[in-house]
């Protein structure tokens, strides 16, 4: 199944008001390291499906989120919990280091 896609008209719904943590994968068409995570961020999503929401945002279609939450080089990966932000990670990284960041996240 993997990640979500959200847009600027469901994310609101689908990230700030989840009852769960939302991982958002901010990226674009043509970003190479983006793509480089894509299969790990789907892998998450299907691992964590019950503990975590894992979420895709294409930056190019929702400039102004992007703007909103500081992103300035992609992928950016940011964890919500109660509709803020409470971790970034930014750049490509393994699966192993993702879930480093990801997990303390998740209690």
């Amino acid at each position: 199944m993997g990640a979500t896609h959200v847009t600027q008209q469901n994310f609101e719904g689908e990230v700030l008001k989840s009852s769960v943590p939302v991982l958002v994968d901010f990226w674009a068409e043509w970003c190479g390291p983006c793509k480089m995570i894509a299969p790990i961020v789907d892998e998450l999503a299907d691992e964590l499906s019950d503990k975590l929401k894992v979420t895709k945002l294409n930056v190019d279609d929702a400039q102004e989120i992007a703007a909103k939450y500081n992103i300035m080089s992609i992928p950016t990966l940011l964890i919500f919990k109660g509709g803020e932000p409470v971790e970034q990670i930014v750049g490509a990284m393994s699966k192993d280091q993702l879930l480093e960041k990801i997990n303390p996240q998740l209690s």
